[in-house]
């Protein structure tokens, strides 16, 4: 492996733990949009994979992995008359103030970082404005080098595309970064763009779901520090 100079975060279930920050915006979306309706409610989260009564998600949920379209794809059958557009406008609103749970402390943990020489980035498949709204929400905003979301141009994941536009922006070789998340979309990505890859378990996936396609499997990001390590 080459030496390692560049990390690449995914956004929800990796920066922030996943069920803590999107059960509640989950909620809050469909109560919005069923406007009293208890039976829209209700196949509103069958559409996304919500279980109210639990506040977790099935595994196929387009909320786990998915971009603000495809999450929009599945709502709009039940809300005849709105455009797909216009939901995803509604929701990147209302995920630009989702309450963030960040999954570790994350100012001491991305200066240690910082302060080993790593170039930083985020890429999401969550919407560009929302990601900055998050990060700026808990002050790491300026601790990235790259912000990108599966609007900015450059597509969304699985494929590599914003990973690939963070190695070329910064001056890396796929091979010197390595792509963080807590999914097999995150994980699937970095493969195809010739990186290393790291799960965590801080989102809705196993160890198991993620160990095909993980060089390492983490409890959680605070753990990236001791990894690094053990590849010098």
């Amino acid at each position: 492996m080459a030496a390692l100079r560049g990390i690449l975060f995914d956004k929800d279930g990796t920066l922030f733990d996943f069920h803590a920050t999107w059960s509640i915006w989950s909620a809050e979306l469909i109560t919005t949009l069923a406007q009293g309706n208890a039976g829209l409610a209700v196949r509103l989260a069958l559409a996304i994979g919500y279980d109210p009564g639990t506040g977790r998600f099935d595994p196929a949920s387009p909320v786990i992995a998915g971009t603000p379209p495809e999450i929009a794809e599945a709502l709009q059958p039940h809300l005849p008359g709105r455009s797909l557009a216009d939901l995803v406008v509604q929701m990147n609103s209302l995920s630009s103030q989702a309450r963030m749970a960040p999954a570790v402390p994350l100012v001491p943990l991305l200066q240690v970082l910082r302060g080993r020489g790593m170039r930083l980035g985020l890429a999401t498949n969550d919407g560009e404005r929302p990601a900055r709204a998050h990060l700026a929400s808990v002050g790491v905003s300026d601790l990235f080098d790259y912000i990108a979301g599966s609007d900015s141009g450059h597509g969304g994941k699985p494929h590599p595309g914003m990973l690939l536009a963070f190695a070329a922006q910064q001056g890396l070789h796929p091979g010197q970064v390595v792509m963080v998340g807590d999914s097999t979309h995150d994980l699937a990505a970095g493969r195809a763009a010739g990186m290393a890859t790291v799960g965590v378990l801080t989102g809705p996936a196993s160890a198991a779901d993620l160990a095909d396609l993980a060089d390492v499997v983490l409890p959680d990001i605070g753990h990236l520090p001791g990894w690094l390590d053990s590849q010098v």
